[in-house]
């Protein structure tokens, strides 16, 4: 790919979470989403190998079944309402559609399938642009619409990505699908807080996408790939192994790291609103 194609292709990426995020109506959100989808395409078949296509074709064939839902579910309320308003999400059947469609777009449970695999077959930096820059539009979106979820789909989900998101993890020697599950039960603590208190959703994503960021950064920078990659590069360098565990250890949410706040204020703010078993299923 030509230096210009590439600058086009990111344009298109950068344009389209800026249109969804910035956007008032539903069908401007869309094209956003249509736009940052077609422009992260050939960006993950750059390597021209079959894993490499095989995640493009899930990659693409799960955001367009997500897109299609997210245009029957704001057809659907603006049927109903007369209004194509973001804000004006009325109709509860559309509102669950719509959720669920965000929801897949990012990567949450129960349609989480995509992840992993998509990110197994990119490069780290690939797999950085999804985990992170990509996750942007549609958490913007469910902040929008979270008055209107009710709040036992947002729980649901959240508690069974965070379910997923561990226990998937534990078997995994490949860093990309450990970071997959890694981010499958970060979007679920940020889904469960969404229904109680949108703000600190917004805080918990950005936390998790400063912290994610310099892990596939230094991954990139030492080649690693698979646990057992990790494990000899502590001879070769020292201090970039030192910072890779650290690193890990605040996004698994380990006090005294930077990590471990917003999960802290999430837990706390569980129990306030009388959730004490939320809170207790969350540890």
């Amino acid at each position: 790919i030509t230096p210009a194609s590439m600058m086009i292709v990111f344009l298109g990426i950068t344009i389209g979470t800026i249109m969804t995020m910035s956007s008032s109506n539903w069908l401007m959100a869309w094209i956003g989403l249509e736009l940052n989808m077609l422009a992260i395409l050939p960006i993950i078949s750059k390597p021209k190998t079959t894993r490499a296509s095989e995640a493009t074709t899930k990659y693409f064939l799960t955001q367009a079944i997500a897109s299609a839902m997210m245009l029957l579910s704001s057809t659907m309320n603006a049927w109903q309402t007369g209004n194509w308003s973001i804000l004006e999400l009325k109709n509860k059947f559309s509102t669950t559609i719509m959720a669920l469609s965000l929801m897949m777009k990012m990567g949450a449970a129960p349609i989480h399938f995509w992840l992993p695999e998509v990110l197994q077959g990119t490069t780290l930096q690939t797999a950085l642009l999804i985990t992170t820059w990509q996750k942007i539009a549609p958490v913007t979106l469910m902040y929008m619409i979270s008055n209107n979820i009710q709040p036992t789909i947002l729980v649901s989900a959240g508690i069974l990505s965070m379910i997923i998101g561990g226990l998937g993890g534990i078997n995994q020697t490949q860093l990309r699908k450990m970071m997959a599950y890694s981010s499958i039960n970060n979007l679920g603590w940020t889904i469960t807080i969404m229904a109680f208190f949108p703000n600190m959703a917004l805080m918990n994503i950005f936390t998790y996408i400063i912290m994610t960021t310099p892990i596939f950064l230094t991954m990139t920078n030492m080649s690693t790939k698979t646990l057992q990659n990790l494990s000899t590069t502590w001879t070769t360098s020292m201090t970039m192994t030192l910072s890779i565990a650290l690193l890990m250890l605040s996004t698994s949410g380990l006090p005294p790291f930077t990590g471990f706040m917003p999960k802290m204020l999430i837990l706390n703010e569980l129990i306030s609103q009388k959730l004490t078993t939320l809170a207790t299923l969350a540890i």
